[in-house]
């Protein structure tokens, strides 16, 4: 059973064809399990990575639930993700990135640019969820400045403005020298009928309605 809020777990495992092992850098973990994107890859498929939280009553359950991976309860916006990197000897290619921090306050987009800054030009993600919070705010611009940097990277968005109940909030994204870029274009191909209008947005897909293809 996929746990992600809106089966991002779901998202990452299809498009890496279930991979076992992989590496992940996770920014707003949040609860260790409960609409967690990354404890199934860690519990069920031996991935580790770094989690990163700015509320400190996380780390406890960290410790019990999430003992393969490295806890940092620290504000995204401050960390030396260059720094951060060497100590820990991250590989130069990592199969997932999460970002899901507090639109509203410019944690989400000054974060991003400062991993453009300091990480994109070394490391690659194979898959991206970035959360941008269009159907509520638009701080600084996030969704589209978002766009650009990943666009700048050579990422590939394979669903944008995916939405859970209605509310489109995040992007999905690849790095094409990292998956099967033949399956990801199926994949967008035969979920383009699964989107609809939306007055904010112009169009989402539900996360429910996504199809992975065989």
């Amino acid at each position: 059973m996929y746990l992600g809020q809106a089966y991002q777990d779901c998202f990452v495992l299809n498009i890496l064809k279930h991979k076992k092992n992989g590496v992940f850098l996770e920014l707003g973990s949040h609860h260790p399990i409960v609409c967690n994107n990354t404890y199934l890859l860690e519990s069920k498929y031996g991935w580790n990575g770094i989690m990163v939280e700015y509320t400190p009553k996380y780390l406890p359950l960290y410790k019990e639930h999430r003992p393969n991976s490295i806890h940092m309860i620290e504000d995204a916006r401050k960390i030396d993700y260059r720094d951060m990197f060497e100590k820990n000897n991250m590989p130069l290619c990592l199969d997932y990135l999460q970002v899901d921090l507090e639109v509203d306050n410019g944690s989400t987009i000054h974060t991003l640019e400062k991993l453009d800054n300091e990480i994109f030009d070394k490391y690659k993600f194979a898959t991206i969820t970035f959360e941008h919070d269009i159907y509520h705010t638009n701080y600084g611009n996030t969704r589209i400045v978002s766009r650009d940097i990943f666009k700048k990277r050579g990422y590939v968005c394979v669903f944008e403005d995916v939405n859970n109940s209605n509310n489109p909030y995040e992007d999905w994204y690849v790095h094409p020298d990292l998956v099967d870029m033949d399956y990801v274009n199926r994949l967008i191909y035969h979920n383009r009928e699964h989107y609809v209008q939306h007055n904010i947005s112009g169009k989402t897909i539900d996360f429910n309605n996504i199809k992975y293809i065989e």
